[in-house]
């Protein structure tokens, strides 16, 4: 995808408020005189605000009692809000999406300790989909559980598929994007639509940011947009608030993989307290009560190493939207 000026301008926005002199994390780095006395962890919602507020509430406990400090959660409006937090050492953990976890590492310093698994998997991509299967299915709608997809997405158990749609998206189409920090709701299918067109999908399309996935596939579910993308597969997050989405919005192509999202903390702590946070979420991931909590919050199956080669290639489609 071509780095034009209007993409970089877009990318850079969506945490203007960062210092552009990035401070790189390092298991190495100086730790400070004395750590704090609490951490703060930041969350990003992914749906529902009111919900992860309430299943934070489990990571707090579990967190603060494995750590030996008190640990606080706070709920973000952003991905960009959340790296300001660290950056600023309002927050000191923070469980990001991929692009959020290497932005974090670029420009506060902080340090990816450990990667999300879900359905057996530590990656995942972005569905795109549409009320308009006339205009972006060249094959039958099939239903699968109540959902409905086309051009092989329902067999497709990775990404890329049906990805040849995505040259019928004209310029001018509105979509309604996610958040312009999210890997899955922007980075990487404003990279793909790009690729497949040649064009640039926020100067090209009527692209609109709609704040969570959630909000995204309601959006395309109620005919405010022909189509959307989110995460593989938020339709199931909000079907029983609005049944138009088991009717009318229809999966037609995927992204490419995308590393699961992941925990980070900052860089500026001391290294022991670095692995007793790295160690209390590995411990949360493997006792039951502890999982059930990461389940409620992101959906989370597992916890394991981060992946630094997956990063790396989310970092090249990160810097296609900025510095």
């Amino acid at each position: 995808m071509l780095r034009t000026p209007r993409l970089l301008a877009v990318g850079a926005a969506a945490s203007l408020v960062l210092s552009l002199a990035a401070c790189g994390g390092s298991e190495d780095s100086t730790a400070p005189a004395e750590d704090p006395e609490e951490l703060v962890l930041s969350l990003v919602p992914s749906g529902d605000v009111d919900s992860i507020t309430e299943s934070a509430k489990g990571l707090e406990s579990f967190l603060s009692d494995k750590i030996g400090i008190p640990v606080r959660a706070e709920v973000t409006e952003s991905y960009a809000a959340a790296i300001v937090a660290m950056k600023s050492d309002q927050a000191q953990v923070a469980m990001l999406g991929p692009i959020g976890v290497v932005q974090a590492e670029d420009q506060a310093g902080a340090v990816p300790v450990l990667q999300s698994v879900r359905y057996g998997s530590v990656s995942y991509h972005t569905q795109w989909f549409t009320n308009d299967p006339e205009t972006y299915c060249a094959d039958e709608v099939t239903v699968v559980d109540g959902l409905k997809y086309c051009n092989g997405t329902d067999a497709a158990k990775t990404g890329p598929a049906g990805e040849i749609a995505l040259a019928k998206i004209k310029p001018g189409t509105p979509i309604a994007f996610v958040d312009q920090g999210s890997a899955a709701g922007y980075y990487y299918p404003a990279t793909q639509w790009g690729a497949v067109t040649g064009g640039d999908a926020l100067v090209d399309l009527d692209a609109q940011f709609a704040g969570d996935h959630d909000a995204a596939v309601l959006a395309v579910a109620r005919g405010d947009y022909p189509v959307g993308v989110s995460f593989d597969d938020a339709r199931e997050d909000v079907l029983a608030d609005e049944p138009k989405v088991a009717s009318d919005v229809v999966v037609f192509a995927y992204s490419a993989e995308i590393p699961n999202d992941g925990v980070v903390v900052a860089g500026g702590l001391s290294k022991e307290l670095r692995t007793k946070v790295t160690d209390a979420f590995t411990t949360m991931a493997k006792d039951p009560k502890g999982l059930k909590t990461l389940k409620a919050v992101y959906d989370i199956e597992g916890l394991v190493k981060v992946d630094r080669a997956a990063l790396k290639k989310a970092k090249s489609v990160e810097e296609n939207f900025g510095e």
